[in-house]
């Protein structure tokens, strides 16, 4: 999530943009007249700082700083921290910041309450408060590990996962008397504490998202566990190789603009690996199971779908074009994805669904994700439609066929989703656009490395608790429904 532009830094007072128009244009000797100014290209800025991207970052910084009319320094590049940093707060663009922290808001929207009622609506009525309850306490037992550890795993230098130095936020630092602040090495136009509740927001919704292939017959203790240990053995590694410079499948050139590998990918094995070990839920396939309030869930969808351009918009952690276009093709693809699952399904069923549009537009917010940064409007509406009848075929003749019980589809809409759109991104990057140029293999390696990780890492976890506390409520309480027997509690 992950910037991708070149920035002038300015002293307050001094040098204005158009000061810098007039007086720069590569002179060195002009350039004496506004010493504040200089072209700062970090690393991070084109694709989460892999060595390709470094290479890139320093044959662009001349001739855009250039063409932006201000004096290149060299040293500017090699100033550019490598790690969380204690800078002036003159750094610090007030626009980017704003727009942050609006995005943050926008995803933190997406779990509670958006994913929430999505999947609050899809079970049955006996079951909704406990699934309310899941999305409510991730929220609140993520944002706890992040704060003990997962944020310095996953954003911090290191080898198969960061450093320590930022457990406890230890470090993160606002200095009001010196002026000073810190910012992550990958968003250094916005102060630190925004950019790490920004990825907390990632790392809230990605285990919320398992819960839906297990919905139904896990209990909430065993969640609470499986949540915390899959947070931190399984999503922070993975945010760490894709998205940090020093991760391995960044040095490979895995693209993954806002999450489709580390986030959807990620989630949807790990969903698969739940219904897997906890086996089918009593009746299935014998009782209908119908959702119990479809308007719930399409408010939910509805929800995410505006959450979503926090997700994709915000993940260039800047309010700039590549920003924008973000949103625009977050929106193309998903609309195209609704209709066409919507249209698969008129064909298949004779019949347009609720259900059915709204799991379609999800299936567009998640293909897009990763290449959101990369693409431009048309491969968006391609990356769409191929997305939305795809997992329409996953997520009824494909499980139906394979006999799995994914009970909200977790797997099919997410799993499958995440890998059209890493795949499709390969396909359609935009040089242009990004920097870079997107490969099919690099992919691949992000998707099947992150399929073997994660579904073994999570069978793993899933297979202790098992043997431990246990998984499953028994079948009394399962027949009861998960809001009696859980929690003492049911909606009238």
């Amino acid at each position: 999530m992950h910037v991708g532009r070149v920035r002038r830094i300015t002293k307050v007072g001094e040098a204005r943009r158009s000061s810098v128009h007039s007086n720069a244009h590569g002179d060195p000797a002009r350039c004496k007249a506004v010493p504040a100014v200089t072209a700062l290209v970090t690393v991070a800025q084109l694709k989460r700082g892999t060595a390709r991207s470094v290479a890139m970052t320093k044959s662009l910084a001349p001739p855009l700083a250039a063409a932006a009319g201000c004096c290149f320094v060299p040293l500017a590049l090699a100033a550019a921290p490598a790690a969380p940093a204690l800078v002036e707060s003159g750094r610090i663009s007030p626009g980017d910041t704003a727009w942050m922290l609006t995005s943050t808001a926008l995803v933190l929207m997406m779990t509670i309450p958006g994913l929430a009622l999505f999947y609050g609506g899809m079970v049955r009525k006996k079951n909704v408060l406990a699934v309310l309850m899941q999305s409510f306490a991730i929220t609140c037992v993520v944002t706890i590990l992040w704060w003990l550890i997962g944020y310095s795993w996953a954003f911090t230098p290191g080898a198969f996962v960061g450093n320590a130095s930022r457990a406890l936020f230890n470090g993160m630092a606002v200095l009001k008397d010196s002026s000073q602040l810190t910012v992550s090495h990958l968003a250094p136009t916005i102060p630190e504490s925004v950019y790490a509740m920004f990825q907390l927001t990632f790392a809230i919704i990605t285990p919320a998202l398992i819960a839906g292939a297990f919905a139904d017959r896990m209990k909430f203790s065993a969640m609470l566990v499986f949540i915390g240990l899959w947070s931190l053995a399984v999503y922070c590694p993975i945010a760490h190789w894709v998205w940090e410079p020093t991760g391995w499948l960044a040095s490979k050139g895995v693209l993954d603009y806002a999450g489709g590998t580390v986030v959807h990918i990620n989630a949807g094995v790990a969903g698969l690996a739940s219904c897997l070990i906890l086996g089918k839920r009593l009746g299935y396939g014998r009782e209908a199971m119908a959702p119990h309030n479809l308007t719930l869930t399409l408010t939910g969808a509805a929800m995410l779908w505006v959450g979503w351009f926090g997700f994709n918009a915000g993940s260039a952690g800047a309010a700039d074009g590549r920003a924008g276009m973000a949103m625009l093709v977050t929106q193309l693809a998903t609309a195209s994805a609704a209709l066409s699952w919507m249209c698969a399904e008129w064909i298949s069923n004779r019949k347009p669904s609720v259900l059915g549009i709204a799991s379609g537009a999800v299936a567009g917010l998640v293909a897009i994700t990763p290449a959101s940064g990369f693409v431009g409007p048309t491969p968006a509406v391609v990356i769409g439609l191929v997305a939305g009848g795809v997992c329409f075929f996953a997520a009824t003749s494909l499980k139906r066929a394979l006999g799995y019980d994914d009970s909200l589809d977790a797997f099919g809409v997410h799993g499958v989703g995440g890998i059209v759109g890493a795949l499709l991104t390969g396909v359609f990057a935009s040089k242009a656009i990004s920097g870079l140029d997107g490969s099919v293999i690099a992919q691949l390696w992000g998707i099947g490395t992150t399929v073997v990780y994660g579904f073994t890492m999570s069978a793993l976890i899933l297979k202790a608790i098992d043997a431990t506390i246990g998984l499953r409520v028994t079948e009394e309480q399962e027949r009861e429904g998960l809001d009696i027997s859980l929690h003492g509690e049911q909606v009238e």
